[in-house]
């Protein structure tokens, strides 16, 4: 048995139920419904296009317009990491490309590959949602990361400067701020991992079971893409913070606050 489709004006009467939380934030004065309602209409927008798009790219499923789609897809996150983490995207679009790249295709290719055995390394039913599920996790991970690794040594200038001016190298005195830093960026995931199953079911297993597969499936399902974010996430986290440590430190080995926007 396949999916249920929704019909369009079914759909158009559901978005009566954004009532509710429109309700609370107008009752209890809650500042954010015009940006509320640009977020609806924007979604709303995004994924028409989004839509439209993919039922092309799956009709001729030609593996060099599914690598342009990810490409897409990389380049737009690695903008929203930059504007996330305040740092100027002049400096920084081609390290962080580079490690969401490097941290969405390996686990990628390797569900679609070895654990898949998909004879098309560039299947679009499969690179396309899975990719997305892993690059989207990355994005949250990185903006984490980054942004907590810089904040921290900013917050504690003095004892970082204290520890360079000891004879530490730069990364012997930033070791323990990434540390830190992975640590909270991985930390979300972790707790969804020992929590999976039992608080809530999650979307790929949710996915599947409606697409008409059997429970244990989408289980096995569930369990590789949870793999897959978790290696994804920490190859990604690891390698943006290294790769952009060149371009926002000095060569004293001090912040270089031009880096940063609102910081110099």
């Amino acid at each position: 048995m396949g999916i249920v489709n929704i019909g369009i004006k079914t759909l158009a009467a559901y978005y009566l139920l954004l009532i509710f939380p429109l309700a609370i934030m107008l009752w209890f004065k809650i500042p954010i419904i015009g940006k509320t309602l640009i977020a609806v209409v924007r979604m709303t927008l995004q994924l028409l296009f989004v839509g439209f798009y993919l039922q092309v790219v799956f009709e001729f499923n030609n593996p060099w317009l599914n690598v342009l789609w990810l490409v897409v897809m990389v380049t737009v996150a690695d903008f929203s990491i930059a504007r996330g983490c305040d740092l100027k995207p002049g400096r920084f679009v081609l390290p962080l490309f580079a490690a969401l790249a490097a941290g969405t295709t390996i686990p990628l290719l390797t569900f679609v590959g070895p654990l898949l055995h998909r004879p098309n390394l560039m299947d679009a039913q499969y690179v396309i949602p899975i990719g997305g599920m892993i690059l989207g996790n990355c994005l949250r991970a990185d903006i984490i990361g980054i942004k907590n690794f810089y904040d921290a040594i900013e917050k504690s200038e003095k004892i970082f400067l204290h520890t360079l001016s000891q004879g530490a190298r730069l990364h012997e005195a930033i070791r323990p701020y990434l540390r830190d830093a992975c640590r909270a960026a991985l930390l979300p995931t972790v707790a969804t991992m020992g929590t999976i199953g039992l608080v809530a079911l999650p979307g790929m297993m949710t996915g599947v079971i409606l697409g008409g597969a059997d429970p244990m499936t989408a289980i096995k399902y569930q369990i590789a893409i949870m793999i897959a974010i978790f290696s994804g996430t920490a190859i990604t986290v690891i390698l943006a913070i290294l790769m952009t440590i060149k371009s926002s430190f000095t060569p004293f080995g001090t912040l270089d606050r031009h880096a940063f926007k609102g910081r110099s």
